[in-house]
């Protein structure tokens, strides 16, 4: 049976159902997590929940991937084009008028890290322009982690701020990327160069969209899954080890569960420390500072970020028992986990050197000193500083 909630801000409905708030004060907001309820014409469907959350708009703008444009695009659109509040009855194109009530504007992104640009966000920019965006328009971004990081920026910065809906559709995007405010672009040097923190006033979660995620994304983004429970929720690991048959199956019961308590888990984070300046966000990037290193010497695109987030976990681990720091039971349990959930544990290709140079320009490090977030138990890791170059080498060997 699932274990219940921990966060005292999360509800559950009969139906299914859950409510997790991002408190953040007078910014909070709602993570809204169910099963194909996004057409719903009862209380239970986005339509409702938008209005709560933004009863003033007058124009919405959707910004999708072309690649979720016939199923996500259309059902979000359709939601509020169908609603008698609403009642707009255009959807199509990038400068939709529909009655008094509500103007909608869809705009198409190309799926992909490479929209992530400084040019494909200028073109959004005087796309919005072009459907007449003002301060009452809200933008709703539906796509995976490279929509939410774009039209999240650009909701941030046009005319200095328009409200944001994030609707992820992937499930690394969902219980991720979609919570917690990060939005940016990338530079030819470096991804996320420029961005800002732009809090959502809504997160709507509908696992239906995952029915036709391909099977290596949809496993990919079980990495950060399971990284929560490492992180900060011994009991979720625990649930995660019982359950993650029915959770590769994409069972929606048990599928929502380990969506809420990921999101759960980054809410209560991102509330202690909204914008990285007290260091807890830090315990987030958990195996991460070798993912990038991993991600950047293997060329973009060779792998999945959660792949390479799996292995920087088994990096991270392994360096965490050679340094003292947590029994190698930990490295077993988090092994079998990871494997099977069906995500890679090994690099056969890691090089040493290249690795660590990259590492060494890693936000964390401090004072030209190597830092990792690395674990001392399940449920619990800590940000440690001054790690003796020749035991990241052997973390790393360890695991090619």
């Amino acid at each position: 049976m699932p274990i219940p909630p921990r966060n005292e801000t999360s509800t559950a409905s009969p139906s299914g159902i859950s409510t997790i708030t991002v408190d953040l004060d007078d910014r909070s907001y709602p993570i809204v997590i169910n099963s194909g309820q996004t057409n719903a014409t009862d209380p239970s469907g986005f339509a409702t929940h938008f209005r709560e959350a933004l009863g003033d708009c007058t124009h919405a703008i959707i910004v999708q991937d072309t690649a979720i444009a016939a199923s996500a695009g259309n059902a979000v659109a359709d939601a509020l084009g169908t609603d008698d509040t609403f009642g707009t009855d255009d959807t199509q194109g990038t400068a939709g008028q529909g009655n008094d009530d509500l103007r909608l504007s869809v705009i198409d992104v190309a799926s992909g890290e490479p929209s992530k640009s400084t040019d494909r966000i200028a073109q959004l920019w005087n796309e919005m322009l072009d459907t007449a965006a003002d301060r009452r328009s809200v933008v709703i971004a539906v796509g995976g982690g490279v929509i939410g990081d774009l039209a999240g920026f650009a909701a941030a910065t046009f005319t200095r701020g328009l409200r944001l809906v994030q609707v992820p559709t992937t499930l690394l995007a969902m219980v991720d990327s979609s919570v917690g405010g990060k939005t940016g672009i990338n530079l030819p040097g470096g991804k996320n160069l420029v961005g800002s923190f732009w809090q959502p006033h809504l997160v709507w979660i509908d696992t239906d969209f995952l029915k036709t995620l391909p099977e290596r994304e949809y496993v990919s983004g079980l990495a950060e899954v399971i990284k929560y429970g490492v992180i900060e929720d011994a009991e979720f690991f625990d649930y995660l080890e019982s359950n993650i048959t029915a959770i590769l199956d994409r069972a929606p019961e048990p599928t929502r569960h380990a969506i809420a308590r990921s999101c759960e888990s980054k809410a209560r984070v991102v509330a202690d420390d909204e914008r990285e300046t007290t260091g807890r966000r830090a315990i987030l990037n958990y195996g991460h500072t070798f993912a990038h290193a991993i991600e950047s010497t293997a060329g973009y695109g060779a792998f999945l970020h959660g792949e390479a987030v799996s292995i920087g976990m088994q990096m991270a681990a392994e360096l965490s028992v050679r340094l003292g720091r947590c029994p190698a039971e930990l490295l077993t349990r988090q092994t079998a986990l990871l494997d099977a959930a069906g995500l890679p544990l090994r690099w056969k290709d890691a090089d040493v050197e290249k690795m660590i140079a990259v590492m060494a320009r890693d936000k964390k490090v401090a004072h030209g000193k190597l830092r990792f977030v690395l674990p001392d138990r399940i449920g619990n890791v800590e940000l440690v500083g001054d790690v003796p170059a020749d035991l990241v080498s052997a973390a790393i060997e360890a695991c090619r």
